[in-house]
């Protein structure tokens, strides 16, 4: 057996028994009458229940959720973690007032677990160390550098300093093709998931395992992610890292 292939069933492993321990509390977060209907149009696509089983979240955890873009993981977070735990939105101030106000619509709504901190682009803060450091689908932002330069090396350092000890780091984005690296980020807004683990890794992260929930082979990876013959269905990767 390959260690690709030994890694890849060692995450399913680890998805099957989150799943086990906080099945019920995902299944209820996903029922939340509070979840905005537009955003639960996007479960089928998203498959945002086996993507937190893969993630290990549970009850009483702490969660960052870094440029959650309007709040559609981190809504999910603040059920499933509940009153014992707690989410903090890391958003960004670079793309404006109209995102930070979507953001503190999840807070308006009545999570009361949840709070919201802005900073400059690539920057973040927090005010203790957390169990799980969450970022879907803005990887590749960090790698534009119209948005401003960020050292991606000191940017993995912080979330590693920021994680409890065994904390995971949990990074999902639309895949680029294999061995392009960061040349379709700003183009096609896509990643080469080899260089995302090569960055996390040199960071002190372990690599612990992918899931492959949200990969479609139908999609060439060449396309803009905003394009409408894939939008909404490109390949993803999910991978998980964790603090030693």
């Amino acid at each position: 057996m390959t260690i690709s292939r030994r890694i890849l069933m060692t995450g399913m492993a680890l998805v099957a028994l989150s799943w086990s321990a906080g099945a019920s509390s995902i299944k209820e977060a996903l029922a939340d009458p509070k979840r905005p209907a537009d955003q639960v149009a996007r479960d089928t696509s998203r498959k945002p229940a086996e993507t937190i089983a893969f993630a290990g979240i549970k009850p009483g955890q702490q969660v960052a959720d870094f440029l959650p873009g309007g709040g559609y993981f981190t809504r999910l977070f603040s059920d499933v973690v509940g009153p014992t735990g707690h989410v903090t939105m890391l958003e960004t101030t670079r793309w404006g007032a109209d995102n930070i106000a979507s953001d503190q619509k999840v807070i308006d709504q009545g999570y009361k677990n949840v709070s919201l901190d802005t900073a400059p682009f690539g920057q973040f803060h927090l005010a203790a160390p957390v169990d799980v450091f969450f970022t879907a689908q803005n990887y590749h932002d960090l790698l534009i550098a119209k948005y401003g330069v960020v050292d991606m090396a000191a940017f993995n350092r912080q979330v590693f300093a920021a994680l409890k000890p065994g904390g995971v780091y949990l990074v999902l984005d639309h895949s680029a093709p294999d061995g392009s690296g960061s040349a379709g980020a700003a183009t096609n807004h896509r990643i080469d998931e080899e260089l995302v683990k090569s960055q996390v890794t040199a960071a002190g992260f372990k690599f612990e395992g992918e899931s492959d929930v949200l990969r479609n082979p139908a999609d060439d990876r060449k396309l803009t992610v905003f394009d409408k013959k894939i939008q909404g269905h490109t390949d993803q990767f999910i991978l998980k890292f964790r603090k030693p």
